[in-house]
C-alpha cells in the first residue's frame, strides 16, 4: 500500500477529528475522547505543530499523529521532552503499517529538532519495536510516584537522559473533562458506546506496576 505523509493543514482538521473518533471508538473506554483531545491540542502552547502529520492513501486522509511538549520534573529542575498521541488510523486501514510509518517519521524529525526524549503511555509490546523502554529503567515515575507498565521512554540520542530522573508530567493539555467530551461529541454522527476486551487490556496495563 502506497502511503504519503505530509503536515496537517487547517482544512484537514475536522477530517482528522472524525478519523480519530472512529479509530478510538470503544477502544479504551465506551465511546472515545481522543477527538476532543486533538481538537484542544491545536490551540495549546505545548502543541508542536511541526510534528503534526497526516497519512494519505490515494488522496484520502487515513491517519494522523500529534505531539506536545511535556516535562520530567526532578524537585525544582524541569526537563523538556516530547509526548505524542493520539496516533490515529482509520479502522479499515489499521494493521497495515501506517501508524508505524507516522511514528518512525516523526521520531526522526524529533531527533533532528534536538529533543532529548519521547515519553508516552502505551502498550509496551507494541512500542518496544520503536526502541521504547519501560520508565523504571530511567527512574522516571508517573505523577503518583509509580512505574506503570504503560509508561514508555525513548531516548533520542545516546545517554540523552543521563543524570535525569523524576516525575513525568504530560501537562494539562491531556486532561479531558467527561462533560466536555459529551458536549463535543454531539457535533458528530451518533455511534453506540460499548464495553470491549480492549478496554480490559487498557485497565490492566494502567494498573500494572513494575
Amino acid at each position: 500500500m502506497q502511503i504519503f505523509l505530509r503536515p496537517e493543514d487547517e482544512k484537514d482538521r475536522r477530517i482528522v477529528e472524525e478519523l480519530t473518533r472512529d479509530a478510538f471508538w470503544n477502544v479504551y473506554l465506551p465511546g472515545a475522547d481522543e477527538h476532543l483531545l486533538i481538537h484542544k491540542m491545536r490551540s495549546a502552547k505545548e502543541f508542536v505543530r511541526n510534528l503534526d502529520f497526516v497519512a494519505l492513501h490515494n488522496g484520502k486522509i487515513v491517519g494522523n499523529i500529534v505531539y506536545a511538549k511535556a516535562k520530567i520534573i526532578d524537585n525544582e529542575k524541569e526537563y523538556i521532552v516530547l509526548t505524542f498521541g493520539p496516533v490515529s488510523v482509520l479502522p479499515e486501514y489499521q494493521n497495515q503499517g501506517i501508524g508505524s510509518k507516522l511514528i518512525n517519521h516523526t521520531i526522526q524529525l524529533s531527533k533532528e529538532m534536538g529533543y532529548k526524549a519521547i515519553l508516552i503511555y502505551g502498550d509496551p509490546e507494541y512500542y518496544k519495536r520503536f526502541g521504547f523502554k519501560v520508565s523504571k529503567e530511567f527512574n522516571i515515575t508517573n505523577k503518583e510516584g509509580k512505574f506503570p507498565a504503560s509508561l514508555q521512554v525513548l531516548e533520542l540520542y545516546y545517554n540523552a537522559l543521563n543524570g535525569i530522573k523524576g516525575i513525568f508530567n504530560e501537562g494539562k493539555v491531556y486532561e479531558i473533562d467527561g462533560n466536555e467530551t459529551e458536549k463535543f461529541d454531539k457535533s458528530f454522527v451518533y455511534k453506540e458506546k460499548l464495553k470491549t476486551k480492549s478496554q480490559e487490556r487498557f485497565i490492566e496495563l494502567s494498573g500494572k506496576y513494575l
